[in-house]
């Protein structure tokens, strides 16, 4: 059975949340000076809001019956197969490692980008699931 639906790793979501959680308790228990205290609290507000819309976007790209679905922090885009244009990976070097990512082309002149976070697994195979599922990369 293929996996049909992706989406960030719950625990790396967890661990925002909680990393998020901890900074903003320290902004407000332990760091002493102003500047710190905001620039801590910053951080932490932004890495709770972060953990709560990638959980709310959970699965990021699902395979149903009508296309696919795309979910993200707004809304969620349900594409039928007419609609994708193509489906490809785009590939580049970056600060000494590789760089996958799923990038969907809609008939809207959107592009669907998508990266490993995004999807939870290497997008090269949830390429190869979406081809066994008839979508076509071009």
């Amino acid at each position: 059975m293929q996996q049909t639906h992706w989406s960030p790793p719950a625990a790396g979501v967890a661990g925002c949340g909680i990393a998020g959680l901890m900074m903003a308790i320290a902004a407000v228990t332990l760091i002493t000076d102003p500047p710190g205290r905001v620039l801590a609290g910053i951080a932490g507000v932004g890495l709770l809001t972060f953990a709560i819309l990638s959980w709310r976007a959970r699965p990021k790209l699902a395979i149903n019956q009508d296309g696919l679905t795309v979910a993200g922090w707004w809304r969620t885009r349900t594409y039928r197969r007419n609609e994708i244009q193509g489906i490809r990976i785009t590939e580049f070097r970056r600060i000494a490692r590789k760089v996958r990512l799923l990038e969907i082309d809609t008939s809207d002149d959107r592009l669907v980008v998508f990266t490993r976070w995004d999807l939870g697994t290497d997008p090269i195979d949830v390429l190869d699931a979406l081809t066994q599922a008839g979508f076509v990369p071009r």
